[in-house]
């Protein structure tokens, strides 16, 4: 091997290791950590020239694909079901009316055309998850707000990515018709949304179904489905991020085998996609470059953090619920992160006179949005009296691990008080000789289960039961509301 390939190695070895232990500093600083990913990159742009946009926009898409796949596996749709509403109105108007104002603001102080500036504020127009919840993930937030915010980011970025390719195809063809890119939008968004539900019911199928001879290749498999997800959407020209997202919430809410092991894997995963992604990105960004529109990067990361975002929001949430806190919350924790920054690679690509003044620009408003909103959200909330009391209570959880090519399987189960077995002792449950409870966590504890341990709400118990009698085994956990553990828990 060269000498230069080995340096290669080691510098994306030192990168990674570099990026892994700086979410630890983002964390106690209360900082996204994609400010110092990209910060590494543009460091890094000092001494290695690249300017491939080409690949920059290839890599993005799919570390997006990835980190909206583990984005929906995390979502637990009992949470955002109450707020489905408010969070597509958010995702709809909220980014049309931002782009609208952002594309106001860009035209006067860019000295663009009008089809350019409504292109610079589509590419700022969508929010990012990751940054969010790194920066709110220690708190703990109004469940309605985190899930609005979760529910929103994961369904704005089509409507971002829709936006850009169109307003480019505007300007290249002026004379393209509205009509046909109001179906184009409806074709778009249908079709992503029934391929991502078809395809993870599939996904579950198989996973559910296909006895592999490792454990470690269904993780494999579900990563492979998301980018299969993805690769069909956008060969039938529908909404691929979309549909990854949809995909990706239909598994993490099934009933699924290697759940919790396909979850941790898709996890680290999105984690290194963020990683390589952010660094990549800023090594296609020269610093002296961004010096030279520091001051139109600053006002236009002003206007749409305390105006554009602000209406949008308010707007948006005109008939929903939200106290006016609550909204003020949501508008400030719109921060921009790796949609906009791959977006900003469209108009590179596609040789638009202002392409590069467009990339830098919206770069330089990702990271001033990330240091100035990434670092006030926690305080913010504090001081709106959003944040409560960590709580105490365990998530329920079902999750299925065959036990390789054995006719048995685990359950880890968490009880909850409205199943029957709460509260009575193991040996007055009735359990067949071939269902045994191995394990119960109570407490961050491990009890050894005897007929004389009483069963308490809260525990997570693991039980080992043969596959044709999995229904049955389920039956000791029907909650009295009449739905299965499963039911009632979602599966998280």
């Amino acid at each position: 091997m060269s000498q230069l390939a080995d340096n290669i190695i080691l510098l994306l070895a030192a990168l990674l290791l570099v990026g892994v232990f700086s979410t630890k500093f983002s964390t106690k600083f209360g900082m996204p950590a994609l400010v110092l990913f990209l910060a590494a990159g543009m460091v890094l742009s000092q001494f290695v020239f690249f300017n491939n946009a080409s690949l920059t926009q290839m890599a993005g898409i799919f570390a997006l694909v990835v980190i909206l796949f583990e984005g929906g596996m995390q979502t637990n749709i009992k949470d955002i079901k109450p707020v489905i509403r408010p969070a597509l109105s958010l995702s709809t108007v909220g980014v049309i009316m931002t782009t609208a104002i952002v594309g106001v603001f860009a035209k006067l102080i860019l000295d663009v055309t009008w089809p350019e500036s409504f292109l610079f504020g589509a590419i700022v127009g969508s929010t990012d998850a990751a940054a969010v919840f790194s920066v709110l993930g220690g708190k703990n937030i109004d469940k309605r707000l985190t899930s609005t915010l979760e529910a929103e980011s994961g369904s704005n970025d089509p409507m971002a990515v829709f936006l850009t390719v169109s307003l480019i195809e505007w300007i290249q063809h002026p004379d393209m018709a509205i009509w046909g890119l109001l179906l184009s939008f409806i074709w778009e968004m249908g079709i992503g949304l029934v391929l991502g539900f078809v395809l993870g019911k599939i996904a579950v199928f198989c996973i559910n179904r296909i006895n592999l001879d490792s454990t470690g290749l269904y993780p494999v498999m579900a990563i492979g489905f998301a980018v299969l997800t993805y690769g069909l959407s956008a060969w039938v020209h529908s909404s691929g991020l979309l549909a990854v997202y949809v995909m990706g919430l239909t598994l993490g809410n099934s009933e699924l085998m290697y759940h919790r092991t396909i979850m941790n894997f898709s996890h680290g995963f999105a984690w290194m996609m963020q990683i390589f992604m952010f660094i990549l990105l800023g090594l296609l960004v020269f610093p002296q470059e961004l010096a030279e529109v520091a001051w139109q990067g600053i006002l236009l990361s002003v206007i749409l953090m305390v105006v554009a975002r602000p209406i949008g929001v308010f707007i948006s949430l005109h008939f929903s619920k939200f106290t006016i806190r609550e909204k003020t919350l949501i508008s400030w924790a719109g921060l921009r992160g790796a949609v906009p920054i791959v977006l900003a690679t469209y108009p590179l690509l596609a040789d638009l006179p202002h392409g590069r003044l467009f990339f830098n620009v919206v770069f330089f408003v990702v990271l001033t949005s990330a240091v100035i909103q990434g670092t006030s959200i926690s305080p913010l909330a504090s001081r709106l009296k959003l944040v409560g009391q960590e709580d105490s209570d365990q998530p329920s959880l079902m999750e299925l691990v065959a036990l390789g090519k054995t006719d048995s399987e685990f359950n880890h189960i968490g009880i909850n008080p409205y199943m029957p077995i709460a509260g009575q002792k193991i040996s007055e449950i009735g359990l067949p000789d071939d269902i045994l409870f191995t394990a119960i966590i109570r407490n961050k504890k491990i009890v050894t289960p005897h007929g004389s341990t009483v069963i308490e709400p809260g525990d997570t118990v693991y039980v080992l039961s043969p596959k044709s009698k999995r229904d049955e085994m389920r039956a000791f956990f029907r909650s009295r509301k009449g739905k299965t553990a499963e039911e009632d828990v979602s599966l998280i």
